[in-house]
């Protein structure tokens, strides 16, 4: 099974490693060479690695993800709604938001689960560890995260799964060029990202809530029930949430419990504080 060249998995894996370090010991704060430590590192190169791959350092990173940090960052983000409106639909003005286009399967495809869709797949390196990409014509149909410990066989037929009719095949060059866009370059240069998925019409409207999200900024399960119009259907909204079968493209990662606690994330609790850590830190260093 191929895979791009990139090399920040084995370095991800590391960084995992050290947020979820850093996170057992908070209360003791535990220093840079013990961290180093931990992840087989001396202070100077781990230090580097981190600072290069997050934006900030250690210390300042695990500030972020703190319960009091992101209360104050839910009080402060813009309602959906209030973000929809200064910047339209998945069109933020931060140079690292992503630009997307979002398109649900008709019924008949819906009932048909896929029959006479073809869907093209590779893995690849990510800032955040190894990912499957699926896509077709009509747009990317799937992304999944990879934990260091799994068959990513396990991650090809949960897509199989997901789209069960559909024709499959490995094309890396295909893939390897989309994971470069979404993670690695401007969106906005290339023109938007189609979305392909397949899910219910209130699943599409919660994943297109999840769109107007900006980068840098977190909403709860209830802000995203009132951005559908639904207020009192947050579990429901949960249960959408988690069903999102395109990692970091639909940012469920930035959907937090109302008291600040980031609560679970299909793809380890541990990636999805990677994923809002970086994403915070690169929002700090363009202020």
């Amino acid at each position: 099974m191929l895979v791009t060249a990139k090399e920040p998995d084995i370095n991800y894996v590391r960084i995992e490693r050290a947020i979820q370090y850093l996170e057992e010991h908070f209360r003791r704060q535990p220093s840079l060479d013990e961290v180093a430590e931990h992840v087989h590192l001396s202070p100077f190169h781990f230090q580097r690695m981190f600072s290069s791959w997050a934006g900030v350092t250690p210390k300042r990173f695990l500030q972020f993800l703190t319960i009091d940090f992101l209360k104050d960052k839910l009080a402060s983000s813009k309602s959906i709604l209030e973000a929809t409106e200064l910047a339209g639909l998945s069109s933020q003005s931060r140079v690292y938001d992503l630009f997307t286009t979002l398109e649900g399967v008709t019924p008949q495809e819906y009932r048909m689960r896929g029959q006479g869709i073809q869907v093209s797949y590779g893995i690849h390196a990510t800032p955040f560890g190894m990912a499957l990409l699926g896509t077709t014509e009509r747009g990317i149909c799937w992304i999944s995260f990879i934990t260091s410990d799994e068959d990513p066989k396990h991650s090809i037929e949960q897509m199989k799964g997901h789209w069960h009719n559909a024709l499959f095949r490995e094309d890396t060059f295909i893939t390897a060029s989309l994971i470069d866009r979404i993670f690695y370059g401007s969106q906005k240069e290339a023109g938007p990202l189609h979305l392909f998925v397949k899910g219910t019409t209130f699943q599409l409207k919660v994943w297109e809530a999840l769109l107007r999200i900006p980068m840098g900024s977190v909403t709860t399960y209830q802000g995203v029930a009132e951005a559908i119009g639904q207020p009192r259907a947050v579990q429901a909204v949960g249960s959408a949430v988690g069903a999102n079968q395109l990692a970091y493209l639909i940012p469920c990662h930035r959907v937090i419990r109302k008291d600040g606690v980031l609560a679970e994330y299909r793809w380890s609790p541990a990636r999805k504080k990677g994923i809002l850590g970086w994403e915070f830190g690169k929002i700090e260093g363009e202020n």
